[in-house]
């Protein structure tokens, strides 16, 4: 192997690293989101709920 070839090697290693690296962090980012997102619309519901007295219909 010349040494053109391994250097070849060692960037494309290392620049799939790099791009592993960085799909992973943003996997980790996006859940972070939607995790973060879920809680704020849960916690939305909640405030919007009507309390048992103020409900129509039942009794």
């Amino acid at each position: 192997m010349s040494e053109l070839e391994a250097q070849a090697y060692a960037v494309l290693a290392t620049l799939a690293v790099a791009l592993l690296v960085v799909v992973t962090v943003g996997v980790i980012y996006l859940t972070a989101m939607e995790w973060q997102d879920k809680r704020k619309r849960s916690q939305e519901a909640l405030d919007n709920r009507v309390p048992v007295r103020k409900r129509k219909g039942k009794k």
